[in-house]
């Protein structure tokens, strides 16, 4: 992300603990270690794709939100500079969040997913999400579920009923792609 990188302190007084959670019980609901949740608070290490999606999931938050929520950013306008970016430390994968923090239902994400990349997400993590995948460029193999789609450039893809999904870039060069997401009504 910008600014600085990972703000673990904001993360943990804004998302748990504003929903009365402790590390031992957003583990159990997250399937994230306890140990892990806590080394992400305290900034030792940054937190992968997987368990940000796994926690996000049991937050009730978009990834968008609770890394909003880590840089304690509520401004309506996003400047392409300005925009924060977050790059998963074991694959490349690179989330940038386009839309304003403020922006609020809608959301825009770009994502870029490296060459031979594979990044699974749990179902949870699109429960309470209505959403589309827009590519950019490249290729994205898109598992949802035992669904499988091929996507190309110009290709837009509605999700359906939330289940585990893969995004995978099959192809030799980087694949972008841009998510829309709006939250369910509740």
């Amino acid at each position: 992300m910008r600014r600085g990188g990972w703000r673990p302190e904001w993360w943990r007084l804004a998302a748990r603990t504003s929903q009365g959670l402790s590390a031992a019980a957003l583990a159990e609901s997250s399937g994230v270690s306890r140990a892990m949740i806590g080394k992400i608070e305290r900034g030792d290490v940054q937190p992968t794709a997987a368990s940000l999606a796994k926690l996000s999931a049991a937050l009730g938050l978009t990834l968008s939100e609770l890394i909003a929520r880590a840089e304690g950013d509520e401004r309506r306008l996003a400047r392409a500079v300005e925009q924060p970016v977050w790059v998963d430390p074991e694959t490349g994968y690179r989330r940038r969040s386009v839309s304003p923090a403020a922006g609020r239902p809608l959301e825009l994400v770009e994502v870029e997913l490296p060459p031979g990349v594979e990044v699974p997400l749990v179902a949870g993590t699109y429960a309470f999400l209505h959403q589309q995948i827009w590519v950019l460029a490249g290729r994205l193999r898109f598992h949802e579920g035992p669904q499988v789609h091929e996507l190309a450039a110009g290709d837009c893809l509605q999700l359906g009923p939330a289940a585990d999904c893969v995004f995978a870039n099959p192809g030799s060069v980087p694949c972008r792609y841009l998510v829309a997401l709006v939250k369910r009504a509740t």
